[in-house]
């Protein structure tokens, strides 16, 4: 069997106000191509599909376009679970129509854990894989609150939710192969943060957790699955090691943190001799670029750049001494006439010096949310013996904001 696993592409996403759905066509057009390709039978999408979880009608376009197309690009078999950036209540809403299509989709934990399981069939109606269709597990899904508890009684109980789940949908894979009388392999999806995995800046993953918060062990998967595929983190990466627990990343780079990254979507071939991976990179739809340095070096990447003739968007960071008053003037001048845009230009030197003053050239765009946080704190001389929990406090409450706001619930 030739299984195809991707996720994170959130369809939707826009890099310093530039929408990407040309991109995001791109991708999934190339995807199509993969699966005739490959031959692929199985299509593993675990999670964050879109960005948000109000998606705009273009990108709710590009999804159904893209499931319509892929089950007749000879992919039998599509599922899809949902992560933390996607409304679970958006997710299931077609889902009895899709079964049509073979597209299976699990928006939310369920009340029964062998109902998050997918049997699929061969083309003889026979069955031949178990899928534990996992999504994303949220706080309020697999933790109780009590009064009192600290952010430490917190983060173990909800590494323990997610590791009882974990257990109750591998026995009930375990159990459901026994009943079929089959050997069959067991694959599970996840949308979640194992420890130790690589993240980058501007992925949006790093600043949902603090300390051991959401973070689970390699160690809390059960034995029976002959595959993981996981999503959330966008680096790909294997999970301690591991060649069949994975991450597939991000296929598209999420931001300019992940310019440069080598995307890619994983290759499962099982057999009776057991279980081969490939990855498959993924080609370079629009390119990013960083540009950092002093003038002279600025002048000299964009020159490079030009002289290439692709169209690049850019992010420069001037780091050089001099103060530079006009920098935005300056750069648009030597990028004019060319295929070089930039998205993002940030002074560096400027900041430095008006930082105390909190200069209007400053914008919030320049300015993670802990570190607005940590402005707050020194503005009102919070004692430093207090910063960490009140830190720890504001990350778990941004955390909780975040994923309320993908619930997509009024």
């Amino acid at each position: 069997m030739k299984i195809l696993h991707t996720s994170d592409w959130h369809i939707g996403r826009a890099l310093y106000g530039r929408k990407r759905y040309e991109e995001f066509e791109q991708f999934l057009n190339w995807l199509i191509g993969c699966v005739e390709a490959e031959s692929v039978e199985v299509l593993l999408v675990a999670g964050d599909v879109f960005d948000n979880g109000t998606p705009s009608n273009r990108a709710l376009e590009l999804y159904y376009r893209f499931l319509c197309r892929v089950s007749v690009a000879g992919c039998r078999h599509v599922v899809v679970t949902a992560g933390n950036h996607d409304s679970p209540s958006l997710l299931n809403a077609p889902r009895e129509v899709l079964r049509f299509l073979d597209v299976h989709v699990v928006g939310c934990m369920a009340e029964a854990a062998e109902d998050e399981l997918v049997v699929l069939n061969d083309a003889d109606g026979k069955a031949e894989l178990i899928v534990c269709a996992v999504p994303y597990l949220r706080d309020r899904d697999i933790r109780r609150a009590e009064a009192g508890e600290t952010f430490e009684d917190k983060g173990r109980k909800l590494v323990e939710g997610i590791r009882d789940h974990y257990r109750l949908v591998g026995e009930a894979a375990v159990a459901k192969r026994a009943e079929l009388g089959l050997n069959l392999p067991i694959v599970a999806m996840g949308h979640l943060f194992t420890s130790g995995g690589q993240t980058v800046e501007g992925d949006g993953v790093r600043e949902l957790y603090v300390g051991t918060l959401g973070q689970v062990r390699a160690d809390i998967f059960p034995d029976c699955f002959n595959y993981l595929a996981l999503g959330h983190l966008h680096v790909a990466q294997r999970v301690s090691g591991s060649d069949v627990r994975r991450y597939s990343g991000a296929p598209l780079p999420m931001s300019f943190g992940e310019a440069g990254q080598r995307k890619i979507v994983v290759a499962v071939n099982i057999d009776p001799d057991g279980v081969t991976v490939q990855e498959i990179p993924v080609p370079g739809f629009q390119l990013l670029a960083t540009v950092r340095g002093g003038w002279g070096r600025i002048t000299e990447r964009i020159a490079e750049l030009k002289r290439d003739a692709s169209p690049v968007w850019l992010e420069v960071i001037y780091e050089g001494d001099d103060v530079i008053g006009d920098l935005q003037e300056r750069l648009r001048e030597l990028v004019d006439g060319t295929s070089l845009e930039i998205l993002r230009a940030k002074n560096m030197r400027l900041v430095e010096r008006t930082l105390s003053r909190m200069a209007t050239e400053e914008t919030l765009d320049d300015l993670t949310v802990d570190e607005v946080f940590a402005r707050c704190l020194a503005a009102h001389d919070v004692p430093q013996e207090q910063q960490d929990e009140l830190v720890a406090a504001f990350r778990e409450t941004v955390a909780a904001l975040h994923e309320d706001a993908t619930l997509g619930e009024p």
